[in-house]
C-alpha cells in the first residue's frame, strides 16, 4: 500500500483543519428524517461486525464490504440484497445513498476507514479502540465534530444501567473521596510477546485481499499469525490486552472519577523471552504478555488525585480484605476496585457490571441516591437515533 501511517497522520493533521464540511451539505446527517430507515453500510463484515449488524436491523443495510469473503460469510447470507465489496473506498464511493457507516476492523485500520466515511459527510459507528493511536483518535474526533455528524464508539458497556449506578454512588459520597483505583483483565487471551515474525509464507486464501487487510501497516508477507483475533498481539495491528480491554474497564472509571489526561504514566512488563538464554534480542513486533502501568491524575473539580493501576496478561491487584471468603474479584474478563476514604467498591469489567459495595453488609445498609442519570434506550439505538434527531450519542467520538 502506498500510504503508511505515518502519512496518514501526517495528511489527517493537514485535512482535519479545513475540509470537512457539516453532514447536512450532503444531505445526510441531521437532516434525516426521523421517520426515515437508514441506509447502512459495513466495513468489516465478519466477526464483531456480524454482531453489531443484528442490532442494526431496524434500518436498512445496504452493502457489506469486507477483506476476506469467507469471515464475512454469515452476513453476506443473513442480508442476501445488501451489495458486496472487499475494498471500502469503492464502495463509499459507488454507494450514494448511505446515510451511515459501521466499522469493525482490525484496530489498525480503524482510522483509515472513519475518516473516508466522515470525508463524504456520513455518520459513523466504529468498534472499540477507536483508533490504533491517541493521535489518531484525536485527527478522527477533530474531524467528526467539525462534519457534524453522528459518531458512537462500540464500548456497549456505556448504555448499561450499571455503569449509571456507580456513577451516582460515586458522586453520591458512597465510599468518600476515592484516591486510587485497581483495574485489570486476564487478557490476552491469544498468543502475545513475540520477538519475530513468523518465518513461512504459505498461499495467501482465495477469498482474502492480503494488501487491503494490510491498509496503513508496513508490508509483511501473509501468515495466518495475524488473522482473527491474533492481530491483537501484534504491535502493526493491535493494541495488545490494554487496547482491547481498557476501552471497557476505564470507562466507567473515566466517567464516574471525572477524570481528563493523567498527569505522568509509569508502566512494567514482562519479558520477551523465546528460549532460556541470556542473549535476548529487543522486542519489535508483539505486545508483552502482561503489563503493570500506573496513570496519576491531578485533583479535578473539587475531586482528591486519583492513582489508577492497571493489571493485564493474569496480573490483578491483592485482595482486599473487605471481600468476603469464596467470592470472586471482578468477572471472566476483568474488574476493577475503587478504594475511598471510607470504603471500597468492586465491580466486573463492562460497564461496571456487577459493581457493589465490599463487603456485602456495607451495600445492604447503603441507602441509594435518586436516578440523576439519563438512561440509554441501548448503545445501537442511541446512534441511530443521533443520526436522525441529532442528538449526541453518548460514547460519541467527543
Amino acid at each position: 500500500m502506498k500510504h503508511s501511517r505515518r502519512n496518514f497522520i501526517k495528511t489527517s493533521a493537514a485535512l482535519s483543519s479545513f475540509v470537512f464540511l457539516p453532514a447536512s451539505v450532503f444531505g445526510r446527517g441531521n437532516n434525516i428524517s426521523p421517520n426515515n430507515r437508514l441506509n447502512i453500510a459495513a466495513i468489516g463484515a465478519g466477526g464483531r461486525g456480524n454482531s453489531d449488524l443484528s442490532n442494526l436491523e431496524s434500518e436498512n443495510i445496504v452493502a457489506l464490504c469486507d477483506v476476506d469473503w469467507q469471515s464475512a460469510e454469515k452476513s453476506f447470507i443473513k442480508y442476501p440484497n445488501a451489495k458486496r465489496y472487499k475494498d471500502y473506498r469503492e464502495m463509499l464511493d459507488k454507494e450514494k445513498s448511505l446515510d451511515a457507516v459501521l466499522i469493525a476492523t482490525p484496530d489498525h485500520t480503524h482510522a483509515v476507514a472513519t475518516m473516508a466515511a466522515i470525508e463524504r459527510g456520513l455518520n459513523v459507528y466504529c468498534e472499540k479502540p477507536l483508533t490504533y493511536s491517541v493521535q489518531e483518535a484525536r485527527l478522527v474526533a477533530n474531524a467528526a465534530h467539525q462534519a457534524g455528524v453522528a459518531t458512537q464508539m462500540g464500548n456497549q458497556g456505556h448504555a448499561m444501567e450499571s455503569i449509571r449506578l456507580l456513577c451516582e454512588w460515586i458522586w453520591d459520597g458512597a465510599i468518600g473521596d476515592v484516591y486510587e483505583v485497581h483495574a485489570w483483565t486476564p487478557h490476552p487471551v491469544w498468543p502475545q510477546g513475540m520477538i519475530r515474525r513468523p518465518d513461512e509464507t504459505p498461499p495467501i486464501p482465495d477469498t482474502l485481499n492480503w494488501d487491503l487487510w494490510l491498509g496503513p501497516a508496513k508490508y509483511r508477507p501473509y501468515h495466518p499469525a495475524y488473522l482473527n483475533m491474533l492481530w491483537r498481539g501484534w504491535l502493526d495491528f493491535g493494541t495488545g490486552g490494554l487496547g482491547d480491554m481498557g476501552c471497557h474497564i476505564f470507562d466507567h472509571i473515566v466517567w464516574s472519577l471525572k477524570l481528563g489526561a493523567p498527569e505522568s504514566v509509569e508502566g512494567s512488563h514482562s519479558h520477551y523471552v523465546e528460549e532460556v538464554t541470556w542473549d535476548i534480542p529487543p522486542n519489535t513486533e508483539g505486545y508483552p504478555r502482561a503489563s503493570m502501568v500506573t496513570f496519576k491524575f491531578p485533583a479535578r473539580d473539587g475531586l482528591s488525585p486519583v492513582k489508577l493501576y492497571w493489571y493485564d496478561g493474569g496480573l490483578m491487584p491483592p485482595r482486599p480484605d473487605e471481600l468476603e471468603d469464596g467470592r470472586k474479584m471482578g468477572d471472566k474478563y476483568g474488574g476493577a476496585i475503587y478504594v475511598g476514604t471510607k470504603g471500597k467498591i468492586m465491580t466486573g469489567s463492562h460497564g461496571a457490571d456487577g459493581a457493589r459495595i465490599i463487603p456485602e453488609k456495607a451495600m445492604m445498609a447503603y441507602t441509594q441516591p435518586a436516578k440523576s442519570i439519563e438512561r440509554s434506550p441501548g448503545h445501537h439505538l442511541e446512534w441511530i437515533d443521533a443520526c436522525k434527531d441529532g442528538k449526541p450519542a453518548l460514547s460519541n467520538f467527543d
